[in-house]
């Protein structure tokens, strides 16, 4: 499938061409059965709604006419009823049989496109969110989080419009202008040749008016997520909204992208709904001039010229016929007309939504795996199906195709490693660390110096842009990446809880974690004991992020979390940043206790937390400017010096 590029509000013609038929494609691919059903449906619906004028002008000039010229010639009336009605029911019947079956056939496909458009909605929505877990945390970075919600709700909303609604209007009005133009032609072509020249007088005006209002229709979609977006992250920052009094600024930000909607769907609007009336009063005169026309025709005897040949003269029902059909037909030219922006807004739709499946998704070459291992008898690590507590490496050699066991250890190597977010400003420069298993490592510095890169490069939310990185000697490059996150341990300055239980949010770190597992989790970071005093104690029940703990419970949920992970290797970025003194001294009992073994990297906030490392890690604009024990970092009397004399705080 072909990928699309740029702007979805600057959508070109091929663009839009080719989201259509992609969108087709993609429908056919999960409802084609379903699809062909559809058609047959709309296609007996479509004809079976022609019926009605041709039975009527047949009915005119069978039936009413010659039963008109029999009275007028002496018969009795009951006489002239008496000789009508065998052909009179013998329309009635077919008539009935006719909008019967179009009645089942509306319902058929207006029930099966009901299944097919949700059916497809779930689908989309599933690879959409699908795909967009695959993508890498770059993406998420530069994208607005109410903008990608937008796709979630407004676009797919949009192709719910369209497939529900526009396609299946424009296919039954195909079909049923095409069988009017059969019929038109088939009883004159004259009468035919006044609607025409109507219809492409209507067509003229929908051309003109449908561009202008499609193009603000696609703006509208694109101002709704911008919208959106600034209302979530309004949201999420209230507190320091209100904290910095910032509620009118914020409101006028919100007031500019509002009024711009409002702009945007105004013009869009304004255009939509004067084309309907526009179209009708135009159907109207045509109306008219059909009648017109056809009297004239019919007074003056002129001869008729259509499919059936020339020579006979129109009658009183072909009249009656063609004006029924120049109003259906009118109609049916307005209904198309007024899908054209739900068409265009269901394709706009579908074009971001294409696009962001399109997003390149995290790339990731590796494969080393990790496994869960023992020893043999022969005292080799070998794979066991069961936890043993002990993994490993497993890396197969392409070479020879042998596989070979390393014992995870912890030991985590970067070699003068550079990085930036563009090519243009690099952050981290030859960035040298050596942890030994078991090891902690603490990282100081001032805000954007490198500290939480460092450990996103481990965790390879992000790669390198020289240099390399090696965890067990074995280049992190050739490690897969959900291998190399399960052997991590995190725990991130922003918690993030989950609507869920206390129980469910601290599996989420193991999801085939024991409930007593669970339990002693929580003890070793020491939030078992404000846990069991909740309402429903493990099974309380939180939302909203965790709104109905304090923020420093939230955090001890958080360390619980990584703990029942049981990972190797421990990364704590400023975990202890948002908790008071008190609590702080109860998750430093616990944290010792996790990091117990372990190779450990702790991002500080506060240097009184990282006196006991092993390593200390200064750092400057990206640079490593001093490393060392605390004590011998307090004799080098350097900037770590100044830092811990100066305040225990780094702002």
């Amino acid at each position: 499938m072909a990928k699309f590029k740029g702007n979805p509000a600057k959508m070109q013609q091929g663009e839009m061409a080719g989201t259509a038929k992609r969108l087709i494609k993609s429908l056919f691919h999960y409802y084609k059965w379903e699809l062909i059903v559809v058609m047959i449906a709309l296609l007996f619906s479509a004809v079976g709604s022609t019926a009605g004028s041709v039975f009527i002008g047949s009915i005119t000039d069978e039936c009413i006419t010659p039963a008109v010229q029999r009275i007028a010639q002496g018969m009795a009336v009951s006489e002239s009823l008496d000789l009508m009605w065998p052909t009179l029911i013998k329309y009635l019947i077919a008539m009935v049989t006719i909008y019967a079956i179009c009645i089942f056939a509306t319902f058929a496909y207006t029930r099966i496109m009901a299944n097919v458009t949700q059916g497809y909605l779930k689908n989309i929505r599933g690879e959409m969110f699908s795909h967009m877990e695959s993508l890498p945390i770059k993406y998420f970075d530069t994208h607005a989080r109410g903008d990608v919600m937008s796709y979630y709700t407004n676009d797919v909303d949009a192709i719910r419009q369209l497939l529900s609604q526009s396609i299946p209007q424009i296919i039954t009005s195909v079909i049923t202008l095409t069988a009017f133009i059969v019929i038109m032609l088939y009883y004159s072509i004259w009468l035919t040749l006044v609607i025409f020249v109507g219809v492409i007088a209507m067509f003229a005006l929908t051309g003109s008016v449908s561009g202008k209002s499609a193009k603000y229709f696609v703006k509208q979609q694109k101002s709704i997520a911008k919208t959106e977006g600034i209302v979530e992250e309004m949201m999420n920052g209230q507190r320091v909204i209100k904290v910095f009094c910032h509620e009118q600024k914020a409101y006028e930000k919100f007031k500019e992208a509002n009024d711009e909607l409002c702009d945007d769907g105004t013009k869009a609007n304004t255009y939509a709904n004067i084309l309907m009336p526009m179209m009708g009063n135009l159907g109207w005169i045509i109306y008219v001039i059909v009648a017109c026309v056809g009297a004239v025709l019919v007074m003056s005897g002129a001869n008729n010229v259509s499919l059936q040949g020339y020579g006979e003269p129109l009658t009183v029902g072909i009249i009656i016929s063609f004006l029924i059909i120049s109003r259906l037909f009118t109609m049916n030219v307005s209904q198309t007309a007024q899908q054209v922006n739900s068409i265009i807004m269901g394709i706009s739709g579908a074009y971001r939504i294409f696009k962001l499946i399109d997003e390149e998704s995290e790339y990731d070459e590796g494969y080393v795996t990790l496994v869960n291992a023992k020893y043999d008898e022969n005292n080799n690590i070998v794979e066991s199906e069961e936890r043993t507590g002990m993994w490993a490496w497993k890396h197969p050699h392409q070479a020879d195709g042998t596989i070979t066991y390393h014992k995870l250890t912890g030991k985590i190597d970067l070699f003068d490693v550079d990085f930036g977010y563009n090519e243009e400003k690099i952050v981290l420069h030859d960035v040298t660390i050596n942890a030994k298993p078991g090891q902690k490592i603490a990282f100081v510095g001032a805000t954007g110096a490198g500290k939480t890169t460092i450990t996103n490069l481990i965790n390879r939310f992000y790669d390198i842009a020289d240099g390399k990185i090696r965890y067990d000697d074995i280049n992190i490059n050739k490690i897969k990446k959900p291998d190399l996150r399960r052997s991590l341990g995190i725990v991130l300055q922003d918690t993030n809880l989950f609507t869920g239980t206390v129980k469910d949010n601290i599996r989420y770190g193991k999801l085939d974690a024991t409930d007593e597992e669970i339990i002693e989790a929580a003890k070793i970071a020491n939030a078992h004991d404000f846990i069991t005093r909740l309402p429903q104690g493990y099974d309380t029940v939180l939302t909203a992020d965790g709104a109905n703990l304090s923020q420093g419970q939230r955090q001890l949920i958080s360390i619980a979390r990584a703990a029942v992970a049981d990972a190797p290797v421990m990364i704590l970025d400023e975990a202890t940043s948002s908790i008071d003194t008190r609590t702080e001294a109860l998750v430093q009992k616990g944290t010792d206790a996790l990091m117990k073994g372990r190779t450990v990297f702790v991002i500080a906030h506060r240097l009184s937390t990282v006196q006991n490392a092993d390593v200390i890690i200064v750092l400057d604009q990206g640079r490593i400017i001093e490393s060392g024990t605390h004590k011998e970092l307090i004799e080098k009397k350097g900037k770590y010096y100044q830092l811990y004399t100066g305040a225990f705080e780094l702002e």
